[in-house]
């Protein structure tokens, strides 16, 4: 059993007020959930207007399947054009 950990920096930029912020990532955070089952919380950044830091986290039984789904869901934050990211770190335990 392996479990992936990915803490994602992000950047809002039309983020005006942190309930505006909030607007955002509640959606990205609910889209992400329903899509890859995996759990996602914001662990820092949550007293800034625009920087925000999310983990994604999730347990499988290979390597491959952790990668594949953390690609996806970058690439899915990526598209969404609500947001940018700055920085990304992926940790298998």
């Amino acid at each position: 059993m392996l479990v992936g950990v990915c803490q994602i920096d992000l950047f809002v930029p039309d983020s005006g007020s942190l309930k505006s912020k909030r607007f955002v990532l509640t959606s990205l955070k609910t889209r992400i959930r329903n899509k890859f089952n995996v759990s996602v919380s914001e662990v820092d950044g949550n007293d800034k207007w625009q920087r925000v830091t999310l983990a994604v986290s999730m347990v499988a039984n290979e390597r491959r399947v952790i990668d594949q789904t953390m690609s996806q869901i970058l690439n899915l934050i990526s598209q969404d054009g609500r947001c940018e990211i700055l920085d990304h770190m992926l940790e298998i335990l």
